[in-house]
């Protein structure tokens, strides 16, 4: 396996967006539809681009590094990380690619955060919502109110908000940043010379602080694990605020240990228009793992609307 920045199918391209400088690659017919990919952490562009191959003869695929990550602006307030402005971004670049038509948006991990908040508040420029092992905002807090599983599995994300973070990650060339990836599955498809490039992004000047900010900067709560259930009731007010009214597609890696099933439980009561898939033998990188299950996942979905 090669690593997909050898691709030079995969054009890069720097835009302006919401006062940001966001990196991209961009591939596939530039009159297609634009079907918009984000990454989650500690990735950038490349997480989505063994998924991107199978659709460039059809669309015009668009793969950033979100802010904060790899060749994007890394800005350093905390406040900069909050959930308005990473959504900012990525709709003033949806409307400079796709000025007139809606966009099919993909996001996994913290996409997948960016990918739903985009859909809630800009209903009209999404087509078509693909999620790969990430979660709807509500969903995810009722199951870590809820203690149990997902509370235990989500304690990492206290670990990276702390203020040594930097410097543990990047101990013994981000030997525990690499753990992470290796940590919630086995990973074969984590060759040294992709390796090699993820070390490349997170090395960039001010990346992994960057990074990390996503974390410090969501208001998400993850209690401690001896902390009592918090009671957390779904109303209809929370449903017509967060709905998502575009025709959804959850495809679900069963092995994720990070994100467990209880953390879409509810997702349906969100979503009039759900359809989920899952698979076995994959895990929380999915998208690494398989891919053409997930390219063709999509295809079905898209062409079934």
């Amino acid at each position: 396996m090669t690593t997909i920045s050898l691709d030079t199918a995969f054009k890069d391209q720097f835009l302006t967006c919401n006062g940001q400088s966001i990196h991209l690659k961009t591939c596939g017919p530039k009159d297609a539809p634009v079907m918009l990919m984000l990454h989650g952490f500690p990735e950038y562009w490349a997480a989505w681009a063994q998924v991107a191959r199978f659709f460039t003869d059809q669309y015009q695929v668009v793969l950033p590094d979100q802010r904060g990550f790899n060749l994007s602006s890394k800005p350093t307030d905390l406040e900069a990380y909050a959930t308005k402005h990473l959504v900012a971004d990525m709709i003033a670049l949806s409307d400079q690619i796709s000025p007139d038509k809606p966009i099919i948006l993909c996001g996994h991990d913290w996409g997948a955060s960016v990918a739903y908040a985009m859909a809630m508040r800009h209903p009209t420029r999404i087509s078509h919502l693909i999620i790969a092992n990430g979660v709807h905002p509500i969903c995810f807090q009722k199951a870590l109110y809820a203690g149990g599983e997902q509370t235990k599995a989500s304690q990492y994300m206290n670990v990276l908000r702390a203020k040594t973070s930097e410097q543990r990650l990047k101990e013994n060339n981000y030997e525990r940043l690499l753990g992470m990836l290796k940590k919630f599955s086995s990973t074969p498809w984590l060759t040294d010379e992709i390796a090699d490039e993820y070390r490349i992004a997170w090395d960039q000047t001010g990346a992994l602080s960057a990074m990390l900010n996503w974390y410090r900067g969501s208001p998400m709560v993850v209690p401690q694990t001896d902390a009592p259930p918090t009671p957390f009731s779904i109303t209809k007010a929370m449903q017509e605020k967060y709905t998502i009214a575009m025709p959804h597609l959850l495809l679900w890696g069963k092995d994720d240990t990070a994100l467990l099933p209880q953390a879409y439980a509810d997702l349906g009561k969100f979503c009039p228009d759900l359809t989920i898939k899952q698979t076995n033998n994959a895990s929380h990188w999915i998208l690494h793992e398989r891919p053409e299950w997930v390219a063709n996942n999509i295809h079905q979905f898209i062409e079934s609307q």
